[in-house]
């Protein structure tokens, strides 16, 4: 999927949508990509003379891709985090860097999922950490009703 097809997915719209691309494979596991154009928002003051992705930015990164893989039962929802655990930060991810992600389902309860992604640049570890979010019906929600559903 690009950008386009994965904007029919998720609700997330620049400069908030952070995955280029992703492929799920036949055993249900996310492998996706963003590449870190040096341009982005979170760039800019993070650090000056020495641009680094805020960890948190990893993290959104990997949640989108997470997300992605309940494909047609995200339409109409909003996904929103639930919980963070055991993040860890390996290696800095700088500009001109591609991010590959690789993302699964843990388990499931209901409208609520636990995952587990990791991020690696050049094949090595930059992030890794089990996040967990819930679908929330976007009717349930006070959200401009532009948005696509």
């Amino acid at each position: 999927m690009d950008r386009e097809i994965i904007k029919t997915f998720i609700p997330h719209r620049e400069p908030m949508l952070l995955i280029d691309e992703i492929i799920i494979d036949e055993n249900n596991v996310a492998h996706a990509n963003y590449y870190v154009r040096g341009d982005e928002y979170f760039l800019q003051g993070h650090f000056p003379g020495n641009p680094v992705v805020p960890g948190v930015i990893l993290c959104e990164i990997m949640a989108q891709s997470c997300c992605l893989l309940i494909g047609d039962e995200l339409k109409g929802k909003t996904p929103f985090y639930a919980g963070i655990e055991k993040v860890r930060f390996k290696k800095q991810v700088k500009p001109g860097d591609l991010i590959e992600i690789k993302a699964r389902i843990l388990s499931r309860r209901n409208l609520a999922f636990f995952v587990e992604a990791e991020a690696k640049v050049k094949g090595e570890l930059s992030a890794r950490g089990t996040l967990s979010f819930v679908l929330i019906e976007n009717e349930k929600l006070s959200i401009n009703q532009d948005v696509k559903n």
